[in-house]
């Protein structure tokens, strides 16, 4: 996917985000050896590390299910390279996905957990 087509489908996740009253903290967060698409917070205060994944068609595999175990691991070792950073206390985290699949989007909260990558 060529990278002006990644930033809109970025830019698409971020406002179905905000609309559900999550607010940015940052955007293509680059840590050595992975990269996070938004750091957000919901509304309770937790930290949102998201990922946006977009499939054109439906040849191949789910938006969603295209994060393998690998690129679990990659948002995991950058969150945590963010935290490290993390002014205060640290607060309750969560890994999200929004994902494209064939223009359909779909949210999924809490879609794995740094112990399960």
């Amino acid at each position: 996917m060529s990278k002006p087509l990644g930033d809109a489908f970025e830019a698409r996740a971020l406002e179905f985000l905000r609309r559900r009253r999550l607010r940015l903290v940052a955007r293509n967060v680059t840590c050595r050896g992975g990269e996070i698409d938004l750091v957000m917070i919901d509304e309770r205060g937790a930290l949102v590390f998201v990922e946006v994944r977009a499939r054109s068609g439906r040849q191949f595999a789910n938006a969603a299910a295209s994060i393998d175990a690998r690129k679990r691991a990659r948002l995991v070792r950058a969150a945590q390279q963010f935290l490290a950073t993390w002014r205060g206390a640290l607060p309750a985290c969560r890994f999200d996905v929004v994902a494209f699949d064939a223009g359909r989007i779909q949210w999924l909260p809490d879609a794995f957990r740094a112990d399960e990558a």
